[in-house]
Parts: structure tokens; sequence; C-alpha cells
């Protein structure tokens, strides 16, 4: 097995920001079109969030950057590079990293681009973030998670694909609020999710989803970091793993020996759903909000492909500093306004006349 990644120089997160659309539909309101005999507590989330009409991966990018901002309290023109990782960029071809990159005033003297890996396209840009700020290219870079992930109507995943995420300003661990402890990545090819070319909704292969796909790639790659950096479960105050629903994450977490104490503050799936590119990451700001400096966190990533990142980090003093310069989480989380499914369908241009 392969060791941790660790960069040449020692880095960490300066700023963090998230944002979640206002709008939601229950869960149950979907059910009650598709199969009314399903509506109740067997569903995978309570309810999701579902981007306005002015709302893309492009804008709610921009949301998020501009809270991450707010706390790095940097100049935005020395972040070197913006990569944006998600599966619902607006443009084929155009790149919504540059687009985000000219809105924060960033440009022109950046590098900018988007990636894509499923639902740990967040975690990817992070990793090549902490990439090239660690080995002296950079010394800032902004990585964001974000989608407006889509279902197809009555499939499955359509109770729990959300819109959302989150951004991270990477940067040299003196102005870190969390310091990169180190990081590893684990993927092989495993078909459990996909979406080919000129295909509007993603499809999936049931019995790969659980194992050999999301549990054994989360744990194969948090039982890695943790043995080769000498660390227990105990060791950490929080853990936060992809959320593709609201037992996924629960289940790993028990199987791995971490308490409902650990992993609670981060599990956001039930009242927001799965946003895909912001799941996990997603679930690190809400940490971030609440954490203690001292303590450390797991994040592990999940995208289907499929694929795990780790990351372990140590918070610092300066979290406590910078936290309320910016919305927290839970207020995006708070903020809500229902819909229904009809509005659902408009919003999402489910409804086609040709």
């Amino acid at each position: 097995m392969q060791s941790v990644m660790k960069s040449v120089l020692p880095v960490g997160i300066v700023g963090y920001g998230a944002y979640i659309p206002r709008y939601r539909i229950k869960a149950t309101e979907i059910a009650n079109l598709w199969r009314g005999e399903q509506a109740g507590n067997q569903l995978p989330v309570k309810q999701k969030s579902v981007p306005g009409p002015d709302e893309d991966t492009i804008t709610m990018s921009i949301e998020a950057a501009q809270n991450a901002l707010k706390r790095a309290e940097i100049d935005p023109r020395l972040i070197r590079a913006v990569w944006i990782g998600s599966e619902s960029h607006p443009y084929a071809v155009k790149p919504s990293g540059t687009v985000v990159a000219q809105a924060l005033g960033i440009t022109p003297a950046t590098t900018g681009g988007d990636f894509e890996f499923a639902c740990k396209a967040g975690t990817e840009a992070i990793q090549a973030a902490f990439g090239i700020v660690g080995s002296g290219m950079a010394g800032y870079a902004l990585a964001i998670g974000m989608d407006t992930a889509q279902g197809r109507p009555g499939d499955a995943l359509e109770y729990t694909a959300a819109a959302g995420g989150a951004a991270f300003i990477i940067g040299p661990a003196e102005n870190a609020l969390a310091v990169l402890e180190g990081s590893f990545s684990y993927v092989t090819d495993t078909p459990d999710f996909f979406r080919r070319n000129y295909q509007k909704y993603p499809e999936h292969g049931n019995r790969f989803t659980g194992d050999p796909a999301y549990f054994h790639h989360i744990r194969s790659a948090a039982t890695t970091i943790m043995e080769q950096l000498h660390l227990k479960p105990e060791d950490f105050g929080h853990v936060v793993f992809h959320q593709p629903n609201k037992k996924f994450p629960v289940k790993i977490a028990r199987e791995l020996g971490f308490s409902e104490a650990q992993y609670s503050t981060g599990l956001l799936s039930p009242e927001i759903g799965n946003t895909y590119a912001g799941s996990s990451i997603l679930g690190l700001t809400a940490i971030l909000d609440e954490a203690k400096a001292g303590e450390r966190i797991l994040l592990v990533s999940f995208g289907s492909g499929a694929g795990s990142d780790a990351f372990c980090f140590k918070l610092t003093e300066r979290i406590t500093d910078v936290r309320d310069k910016a919305l927290k989480t839970a207020d995006y989380v708070q903020r809500s306004a229902f819909v229904n499914y009809s509005m659902y369908a408009r919003l999402r241009a489910k409804i086609r006349k040709s």
C-alpha cells in the first residue's frame, strides 16, 4: 500500500464557506406522486434542497467562495488557482472556474478549470489545491465542490439528488484555521453510477452501490490514513463521510469505531439531501462552524466510478477568530421555503414541450 500524501510545505485551510439554496422539497412529496405506498419512514432523506430559477453551479460557487474569502481575510488577487468540482457544470466546454474567478476579482493572474469525479469532484479539487500550494507553485488556491444534481423523475435518485456545496481557500499552515496532517486517495474502476454524453439523467447499478463501491472505498481510504498517521478513531473530535443518504455514513462510521457524537455534527443529508460534489465537504463546513481548536477532523469523500479521498486536519486557534465572519452552514440549512412537486419540476426543467 502506498503511503499517505504530505506536501513539501506545510499547508491548510485558511478560509471556508458554504451555500445551500433556500428551496426545499419533502421526500414524501416525491413519494406520494410516484409510489405512494413508500411515503413514510422508509425514505432515504427527509427533504432535499432545490436550486432556484436563477441558480446554477457557477452562481452558487460564487456565493460559497465569498464566504470563504471573508474568513480567509486575504486579497483575492493572491489566489493563483480556481478549481471547481461538479457533476452539473452549466457549460459542456466553457469552464465554470474562469467565470467564478472573474466574479471574485481573482483574474487574470491565475489558473482555472473544472474537475469531474462524480461525488468526489470537490475533494479532488481540494487535493489538487493542497498539491499546488504545498509545492510552492502558488501561495493560495480556491477549491469548490458544488452541484445542482438531477435525478430521473420517479427514480430512486430523485429523492436525494440535491443542490449546494462548499468552497475552501488553501494556503500556508501559518495562516490556517485547519492544518492538513496528511491525505490519501483510493481509486478503482467500479461501474456503480455513470452518465454518458447527451444523457440528461445518470444511471446507477444498484448491486454495486454499497459494496464494492461506497463502503469498500471509504473503508480502505479511512483505515489507511489512520494506520499510516498512527491515529485511532478516538483521536478525532469529528468525522464526516460522503452522504448519499442518511444510512450509509452512519453505518460506515460505526463500523470504523466512531461514535454518534463524532459523526452527528457533519451529518446534513437528512435535511438537505445528497449535494453530490458538495456532500462530504458541506458536512466539513458544519463541523468547522462548531469544532474546537486542537481537535482533529477526518474527512472521507466518495465518488462513483469509483474512489475516495481521505484528509486529516487539526484545528488551530484561528478557527474561533474567523468562523463568525460569514454565514454558517446551519444558517443555510434552517432558512427554507418548501415547494410542491409541480413547482419542483418547473424549477428543474423536468417537463419539456419537445
